[in-house]
């Protein structure tokens, strides 16, 4: 991990979230783009279309509003609209009916934690996302989540320390992601969602932040 990366949170101000979230985000997109022809977009906070969860209204990603298309939403439940920090989608990823792509074009998505994270997490599952990237600052440490469930788990999960490359599977195809640059340090968390649940007491809010278990 380089030196800047390294530096020590004691006597130091607290960094702001969205500083954090851009230096990831930036730093990711670019190793995406320098990879081996073949893949497809990358995107970072688009909208896409995942199945909203059953009996209930669908997660709202900050201050996104579900567009309305004119239909009385009768016929079909609306989608979960997201936008995640970052999104691979595979080569032959088509736009909808309502002008967005949806979940079955995603191959990765990729987000920076926060608190409230975890239906966005269980939507990407239901979605059937394959590859989920939680990047953690505050842990200094990766989660990388994989074998969606149509009930909105990942039943697999395994944590990658800053420092360790990513060896991420997309499409047949294996990307790798440094994380020697990724910010490692203190930061100013957002304010959690309306009706987020409450961090557990005694819990450490840096360990495990999005991590979906079952």
């Amino acid at each position: 991990m380089t030196a800047g990366a390294r530096e020590e949170a004691a006597g130091m101000p607290e960094v702001p979230y969205d500083e954090l979230r851009w230096a990831v985000v930036l730093g990711a997109a670019g190793q995406l783009g320098e990879q081996p022809a073949g893949h497809g977009r990358v995107l970072s906070g688009v909208a896409i279309d995942f199945p909203a969860p059953p009996g209930g209204p669908a997660p709202r990603r900050r201050e996104q509003r579900q567009e309305q298309d004119g239909r009385d939403g009768r016929d079909a439940p609306e989608p979960a609209v997201l936008a995640p920090d970052l999104a691979v989608l595979a080569p032959d990823a088509a736009r909808g009916g309502r002008g967005r792509f949806g979940a079955a074009g995603v191959e990765a998505v990729l987000e920076v934690a926060r608190p409230g994270l975890g239906e966005t997490s269980r939507a990407y599952a239901r979605g059937g996302v394959p590859l989920y990237v939680v990047v953690d600052p505050a842990a200094a440490v990766c989660t990388v989540h994989t074998a969606p469930s149509p009930e909105g788990v990942y039943r697999e999960a395994e944590r990658v320390p800053f420092g360790n490359d990513l060896f991420l599977p997309l499409g047949g195809r294996t990307v790798v992601l440094r994380t020697d640059d990724f910010p490692a340090r203190s930061a100013t968390a957002p304010p959690a969602p309306p009706g987020a649940p409450a961090p557990t007491p005694g819990a450490d809010p840096g360990v495990g932040r999005g991590i979906v278990d079952g």
